[in-house]
């Protein structure tokens, strides 16, 4: 109980000083690279640190792209997860309290960097719209506190490229395959369960089904129930099998979706750049 009310407390606490502290006071430090460096990523999946076990969440550059792993606490990696499945709890986790906060004072969370690295400690920036600041607000972060918050806000994630090529060194796994929960282009998909299977009355074809679609695959017929079969003309073994079937996408081109919805088999093909993510900024 004592916990919990401390973290409201420092929840609370740190909305009020974004937005009431002058923005030179707000970071203690500058963005590590120049805004116009960073590459925009998207969340595709929480893994592990191999051999220690530690976690890290996986970023997607966009045509395809390599996937860039930044180590995170483990209860960021539970609200990363929560995040990707769109999990409404009935109690407000940390983030979901914050992201409400700074909404409830008139702000906005825009952007979220990944702008440097210091030994194996990740570094991050929040940057904030608020009523009647000319200049956006930066306030230094956890990436991975950061990450759980722009996933749940809708803002933008980015990494400055020198972050990019370090932690391209991390060597990683993914998680148990019943444990996955992957998104790259917009689709975000798990495993076939049994129970899945028969509530939604998939066919017995392998493949995985979709848990949810935003922007342009949204747009194109994609909906949560739906099974992709293929991609690009290969079938997904797993959730991350079906992350490294997009991986494999030429940059130069979509990647081709075949799925099965609703008893019809169609197919879809999208860009492999950077979706939006519904949130309360958009």
């Amino acid at each position: 109980m004592w916990s919990r009310l401390v973290t409201t407390r420092a929840a609370l606490l740190a909305a009020f000083l974004l937005i009431a502290a002058p923005a030179a006071a707000a970071a203690e430090r500058e963005l590590a690279a120049a805004v116009d460096e960073f590459v925009e990523v998207e969340v595709a999946t929480v893994g592990m640190a191999t051999p220690h076990g530690v976690p890290v969440v996986l970023l997607r550059e966009p045509g395809g792209g390599e996937m860039i792993p930044i180590f995170i606490g483990h209860d960021t990696a539970r609200a990363i997860i929560l995040a990707l499945r769109d999990a409404q709890l009935p109690r407000p986790m940390t983030h979901d309290l914050l992201g409400d906060v700074i909404g409830s004072l008139d702000a906005r969370l825009t952007r979220m960097y990944v702008d440097d690295i210091a030994g194996n400690t990740f570094l991050g920036m929040l940057e904030l719209e608020a009523a009647g600041r000319e200049e956006p607000i930066r306030v230094d972060t956890r990436p991975s506190d950061g990450i759980a918050l722009a996933l749940r806000t809708g803002a933008s994630i980015h990494v400055a490229p020198e972050v990019l090529e370090e932690a391209r060194l991390i060597n990683y796994r993914g998680l148990d395959e019943s444990e996955q929960i992957v998104s790259a282009v917009g689709i975000t998909v798990m495993a076939p369960t049994a129970e899945l299977r028969e509530a939604l009355g998939l066919p017995d074809r392998e493949g995985v089904v979709v848990t949810e679609a935003v922007g342009t695959a949204r747009g194109a017929g994609l909906e949560p129930g739906a099974l992709v079969l293929a991609v690009n003309g290969e079938t997904p073994d797993s959730p991350m099998g079906f992350l490294q079937l997009v991986q494999k996408t030429p940059e130069s081109e979509r990647v081709r979706i075949r799925y099965w919805l609703d008893g019809t088999t169609r197919e879809v093909r999208l860009h492999t750049d950077v979706p939006d993510r519904p949130g309360q900024n958009l």
